[in-house]
């Protein structure tokens, strides 16, 4: 579950004291610390997005579909994929020559074509940004819990102020983008994400999860795992035993409403500029669009102080010297074009070759 395995918790590169994330902790971490010149990762929601952010290293998800999963750890079936994590979208793009197209065994996977071309010209293409995600935040009080003492409220707010003020923060790397972007001549295209009720889409992961696991429920082995929170993955597994048939087939009928708008973007523009944590990360993980994440700065020293100080709490993530990222997306099987103009970016942005301190 996330960094946290059966030996500890694998550690950020850039500092020691927090995780690295995961659930592809270990390929992230490993390349940073250039242990290795590229890992393979897998991605459900976010398993690949999350640990290339958090250890500055670069991470692609392909089309659902790409790249065979044989041999890997399934989750679920209709959301797994595998990528490269590297140093940078070129080395990504070499690794995901050699991996991609069918293998015989996974019958996912389609017959697509992928033609790397680092000389690709990418200023034919039509680049949007989702316009909300590098919006300025914006700090709304909590309301007042009925009968809250006020030693608890005060404490909450400060909490809210604390957060908001990382936020803030960090905000400022993400429209920097769009300045990098302006450099490289390009006309962005305002666009929106298609407004779905996109998390209550992701309760089949939990179910596919449960099947996948099923015999290691049934057999009360479960109860072996170190997490065993509620939202631990034994726990979900026996939660989701009890996911009515109905419902999941509702979910994966919105799923497929969710791709057809998605389409529809992506017939606007070619490729979308989005912020990593944003509601794109549960969107594109469910309709199967490609993501290329791309380290996009180091905070300085005068950013704020993670949440919690504890090593490897989950609340210790960001402050000085951590890095943070961008993610690009395109439309379904268009990698080779979106991974031609996100390394255009990372050579225009300047941060390619980033390395941590060890």
């Amino acid at each position: 579950m996330g960094d946290v395995w059966y030996g500890g918790t694998t550690r950020n590169p850039w500092n020691l004291m927090q995780g690295s994330s995961g659930s592809s902790a270990g390929p992230a971490s490993a390349v940073s610390a250039g242990c290795l010149p590229f890992a393979i990762g897998s991605e459900t929601l976010g398993s690949i997005s999350s640990p290339s952010t958090r250890c500055g290293v670069t991470g692609y998800r392909p089309s659902f579909g790409f790249v065979p999963r044989t041999g890997a750890m399934p989750l679920s079936w209709s959301m797994d994929k595998l990528g490269p994590i590297a140093r940078s979208v070129e080395d990504c793009a070499l690794v995901m020559s050699h991996i991609f197209g069918p293998d015989g065994v996974d019958h996912s996977v389609h017959e697509a074509s992928f033609v790397w071309d680092a000389k690709y010209d990418w200023r034919k293409l039509r680049i949007g940004y989702f316009t909300d995600t590098f919006a300025e935040p914006t700090w709304k009080a909590p309301e007042r819990k009925k009968d809250e003492s006020d030693a608890d409220f005060a404490k909450r707010t400060a909490a809210s102020q604390a957060s908001f003020a990382r936020r803030l923060y960090d905000a400022k790397y993400d429209r920097a983008t769009l300045d990098v972007l302006k450099r490289m001549g390009i006309t962005l295209i305002p666009v929106e994400l298609p407004k779905l009720p996109w998390g209550a889409m992701v309760s089949p992961l939990e179910a596919e999860g449960a099947a996948s696991f099923d015999q290691l429920t049934l057999s009360g082995r479960d109860a072996l795992l170190n997490g065993q929170s509620a939202h631990d993955w034994p726990n979900l597994f026996r939660a989701a035993r009890f996911y009515p048939a109905v419902d999941y087939v509702q979910a994966m009928r919105a799923r497929s409403l969710g791709i057809a708008a998605m389409k529809k973007l992506f017939d606007q523009v070619d490729i979308v500029a989005a912020t990593s944590s944003s509601t794109q990360l549960t969107a594109t993980n469910l309709t199967g669009h490609p993501a290329i994440i791309v380290p996009n700065g180091l905070r300085g020293a005068d950013a704020p102080a993670p949440r919690s100080l504890q090593e490897t709490n989950d609340g210790n993530t960001g402050g000085p010297g951590t890095p943070v990222s961008i993610t690009f997306l395109a439309g379904l099987y268009n990698d080779a074009r979106l991974l031609a103009f996100a390394n255009a970016y990372q050579q225009a942005a300047g941060f390619l070759g980033l390395h941590p301190k060890l």
